[in-house]
């Protein structure tokens, strides 16, 4: 008894047997990143794992040393949502030489056989549902801008073909302007005041994702102008309260919740049976939110049990 006294007053204490999960998104400030990192935490804990979520910021030097630390402390599985198709394929070979399963979500790297599954949005399908709504609500005709992503960003590309997959095949649509706001609401705002001012007919605004849809309805409001529809992509909160207020049309959620889930029950199942019994590359289609459903969705989510 005396002895144990001893350990406890020293403050000792049996070390934490749990597996660790490692999590690294790009930031636990956006919302999507952080509804991706808390569902993926929320998973693992409950299927008994000890968890660490760290943000890298879409820097790859800083995800090197993040992926270098989770090395160093013998994690037993990486959730990670990368900081580049080709910038991370070098840290993720290391994270797997090392033993550590690896799952890949949101966005995918650019070899296979590294990580044990990718899980991503269907960004072709959900950009084509966006813009098939918004050809719908603009009657299939007149001028329209579009804002895109952040160049280096697969995900913009593959939304912009799939957006346009769509909106070129419809004879009476005409877009006059196509810029790059970088994600950003700020960005957003200044090019959408600059194409209002450049092209007086436009009728619809379509983004990459809501951040900047979201910024192009603060600048279209600023310049006291009204019927033009605008449509964004991601599902965010902020996004859905704006197409319940009839300030954006549609978007497309990207199910972040489900496919972070998904990640943690698979790389569960890896430790515990050695095989998820599911391909490397997994593609979770999109829904699309407009006022008429725009309930059934919270923070990248559809919460509609009914279905």
């Amino acid at each position: 008894m005396l002895g144990c006294s001893l350990v406890l007053l020293a403050g000792c204490r049996a070390p934490d047997k749990r597996l660790l999960v490692v999590i690294l998104v790009p930031s636990q400030d956006n919302p999507f990143f952080k509804a991706e990192a808390d569902a993926a935490s929320a998973r693992a804990s409950e299927l008994g794992y000890r968890v660490r979520v760290d943000a890298h910021d879409d820097d790859a030097y800083r995800q090197d040393n993040l992926i270098d630390a989770a090395i160093a402390s013998n994690a037993a599985i990486l959730i990670l949502d990368n900081a580049g198709t080709d910038a991370s394929v070098s840290a993720v070979r290391r994270a797997a030489k090392a033993g550590i399963k690896c799952f890949l979500i949101d966005r995918a790297i650019n070899t296979m056989g590294l990580a044990k599954a990718q899980i991503q949005s269907d960004n072709d399908q959900g950009a084509q549902l966006v813009a098939a709504e918004f050809a719908r609500v603009l009657g299939k005709k007149g001028e329209y801008v579009e804002l895109l992503g952040r160049e280096s960003d697969t995900n913009a590309r593959v939304r912009t073909n799939g957006f346009h997959a769509v909106l070129d095949a419809i004879p009476g649509m005409k877009m006059v302007s196509a810029q790059s706001a970088n994600w950003s609401q700020a960005e957003a705002f200044s090019k959408t005041e600059t194409m209002l001012q450049a092209h007086a007919q436009i009728a619809g605004i379509i983004a990459g994702n809501d951040t900047m849809a979201l910024g192009a309805t603060a600048a279209v409001k600023g310049a006291g102008l009204k019927g033009i529809k605008i449509v964004g992509f991601d599902g965010s909160p902020d996004a859905i309260a704006a197409i319940k207020a009839g300030e954006l049309q549609a978007t497309a959620l990207q199910p972040a919740v489900l496919i972070a889930r998904l990640a943690m029950d698979e790389a569960d199942q890896m430790i515990k049976t050695g095989a998820t019994n599911k391909p490397e590359i997994q593609v979770i289609p999109c829904e699309l939110v407009t006022k008429a459903n725009a309930d059934r969705y919270q923070k990248f989510e559809n919460v509609d049990t009914s279905r």
